[in-house]
This record gives structure tokens, C-alpha cells and sequence, in this order.
């Protein structure tokens, strides 16, 4: 195996291209249309890289999947969690800022499809 990618289903990706793009970085690197909305979109920052793919994109590629309930839960490394918790402001925090008994500082947002996003500084490996 080489590589792993979150694809997170959602409803609308353009309510979730903000939170992505203007509050923590990541850069759109591929657009696929579903007639007038975006149907896919590939995220980067970094290495890091997420993909969206709207419920109406599903149906069409996977009709079956398309009524299934998605939520996920991601991790993310970062080099430095004061940026993060800047632009988590105004966001719902389902995990205050803390610190956790295997050593990282985390804070948990839910990001605008219900997903829990989780970003982890590590400071013995900064």
C-alpha cells in the first residue's frame, strides 16, 4: 500500500469548500462537475490531501451507496496547532483545545458536513 484519502460524502460542496480552503489552507487541485454544482473535489495541503464528493455525485456512480448516513471522524497531524485554533474560531468545537495523555495538543471541530476533523501537534516531533 502506498497511500491512503479520506473521501467524505456530503451534501453540498460548496457550503464545505470554505472551511477547507479559506480556514485551513488546503488548495483545490481537481473540480468535477455534477450538472451546475461541484460533484468532486481533491484538497491538498501538503501531503495531506482530502477529497469531497457530493450525496448527488454517489448516486450517480453508486446508486446504492448514495441513501447510505456518512460521518466521519479525521486526524490530522499539523507542525503547529496555534494556526489551527485560529481558524477554528466560530466553528462548533466538539473537543476543546487540550492535552492528551499520549502526549499531542488537539482541538476538534465539525466541519460543515458533521464530520469531526481533529488536528494533533505533536512537540517531541516538531
Amino acid at each position: 500500500m502506498k497511500k491512503i484519502t479520506p473521501v467524505l460524502i456530503v451534501e453540498s460542496i460548496e457550503d464545505c469548500l470554505p472551511f477547507w480552503v479559506e480556514r485551513f489552507g488546503f488548495t483545490t487541485t481537481v473540480e468535477f462537475p455534477v450538472g451546475d454544482r461541484l460533484g468532486f473535489v481533491i484538497l491538498n495541503h501538503g501531503p495531506v490531501e482530502v477529497m469531497l464528493q457530493s450525496r448527488a455525485s454517489v448516486a450517480e456512480d453508486a446508486p446504492a451507496l448514495a441513501r447510505e448516513a456518512y460521518r466521519s471522524a479525521l486526524y490530522i497531524e499539523v507542525a503547529d496547532l496555534a494556526p489551527i485554533v485560529r481558524a477554528a474560531q466560530g466553528l462548533e468545537i466538539v473537543v476543546p483545545e487540550r492535552t492528551t495523555f499520549y502526549g499531542a495538543r488537539e482541538i476538534g471541530v465539525r466541519d460543515p458536513a458533521s464530520n469531526v476533523i481533529s488536528f494533533a501537534y505533536f512537540a517531541a516531533q516538531a
